[in-house]
């Protein structure tokens, strides 16, 4: 009877330790529920702040633009956070297409396959066009030519001209710098410049327009291009012609304005049109006065 007593008590005992146990480790199973629901409430918050955040990345050249316009746009907004980026037109347009940007500032525009990408992830993208850009052909200061034709600009960028003395120059060697592949400038130069011909084999490549500004400062036979609001007067910038030597313009707002000087190209700004609501305010301070007048300022030339 006894022994049978002393069973039925550790049994309960048994029991009842069991069912502490359970209680301690539902109590525990429940504050980390608590803390995960806690914890994803202020990822949700964080999340929410973020909202009047706006990202910009892409052309080396539209940099100064959109660095500018995000530090007057942030001044006038109050709680408003614009970061810039450069890295080229490409870069810009991948991060685009990668959703790690909220607007791809690109000197060139968009390719066919980049929209298509995009439209197969069921994201539009959007076109702004700012303002435009000259694209001016610089040159050491010490160097005797004073202007290029189209057709000149080509044999020397392609290879066919190796010398300065077969334009008129001194005896030295053409040494010709571009940007590197994935910059709008450099796209654009080979259509415009070159007629989508190949650049000569070997030729040097500069990540951005400050590098290019520097080799060409430093090396008398060199010669490249940036867009006018990079220009510097440690380089000396050449008159071009485009209908093979009848007329030659310098790159300026006034020339580009009447259409004298031929190498001109839009500034874009492209966007996910899911985003529009997000980008607007940014996108209209860029057409607004304000914003035009920072083009100018800078260098570039305004819509109107």
């Amino acid at each position: 009877m006894y022994r049978n007593i002393i069973e039925v008590f550790l049994q309960l005992k048994t029991t009842m330790l069991i069912l502490k146990k359970t209680k301690e480790k539902m109590k525990k199973t429940s504050s980390l529920v608590a803390l995960i629901i806690a914890a994803t409430i202020g990822f949700a918050s964080c999340g929410g702040s973020n909202s009047g955040q706006i990202s910009i990345k892409g052309s080396d050249t539209v940099l100064p633009f959109s660095q500018k316009i995000a530090e007057e746009f942030m001044k006038e907004h109050e709680g408003a956070v614009v970061t810039v980026t450069g890295g080229g037109s490409g870069v810009g347009i991948s991060a685009l297409m990668e959703n790690t940007t909220d607007l791809a500032q690109s000197s060139r525009r968009i390719k066919f396959d980049e929209r298509e990408r995009l439209a197969n992830n069921d994201r539009i993208a959007k076109e702004v066009i700012a303002g435009y850009d000259a694209l001016a052909v610089i040159v050491h200061p010490d160097n005797k030519i004073s202007q290029l034709t189209r057709e000149q600009l080509e044999g020397i960028f392609t290879g066919a001209i190796t010398n300065w003395s077969e334009l008129g120059g001194d005896d030295i060697r053409i040494i010709p710098y571009a940007r590197e592949t994935s910059s709008g400038t450099y796209e654009f130069f080979r259509e415009s410049a070159l007629r989508n011909r190949n650049y000569m084999n070997g030729i040097m490549s500069m990540p951005a327009s400050g590098s290019l500004i520097q080799s060409v400062s430093q090396t008398r036979g060199a010669i490249s291009y940036v867009g006018l609001a990079h220009v510097k007067p440690s380089v000396k910038v050449l008159a071009v012609s485009y209908n093979e030597g009848e007329n030659f313009a310098m790159p300026n707002l006034e020339n580009v304005r009447n259409e004298s000087y031929p190498i001109v190209r839009p500034l874009y700004f492209y966007y996910v049109e899911s985003n529009e609501e997000k980008v607007k305010p940014l996108v209209d301070y860029m057409f607004s006065d304000a914003g035009q007048q920072i083009l100018i300022e800078i260098g570039f030339i305004p819509l109107k």
